[in-house]
């Protein structure tokens, strides 16, 4: 799977809140599914079914331990999408600074104008 599989997997696991709520939960510890499925007012069917998703995006592993299947995040994706984010963060800023130093040129060139009048 190549990068930008990768990245619709990560996005498109983290446009979901309950998913969101679920990493969150998971950033603290492992936790089962009764334990991740606790505070939403939907089944555990319902959890399974977003834990397979955050899964296969590989945002959540599964441990097994003795009768227990603990999930686990895995921060690696995240960190993907993260410096995928900054990349462009990074393009927008020296845009913006472009901009600025711009707009600070006009208002220059405006101000000694109005001076020689």
């Amino acid at each position: 799977m190549n990068q930008s599989d990768r990245l619709d997997l990560t996005f498109a696991a983290l446009a979901d809140p309950t998913r969101r709520a679920i990493l969150a939960r998971l950033a603290t510890g492992e936790a089962s599914v009764g334990e991740l499925a606790e505070p939403f007012a939907m089944s555990q069917p319902a959890i399974s079914r977003h834990l397979k998703v955050l899964e296969r995006a590989g945002l959540v592993s599964v441990d097994v331990d003795a009768q227990r299947r603990l999930r686990r995040l895995e921060p690696e994706r995240l960190q993907e999408a993260a410096k995928w984010i900054e990349r462009y963060r990074e393009i927008f800023e020296q845009n913006y600074q472009r901009l600025d130093a711009l707009l600070d040129e006009l208002q220059g060139k405006r101000a000694r104008s109005r001076r020689k009048k």
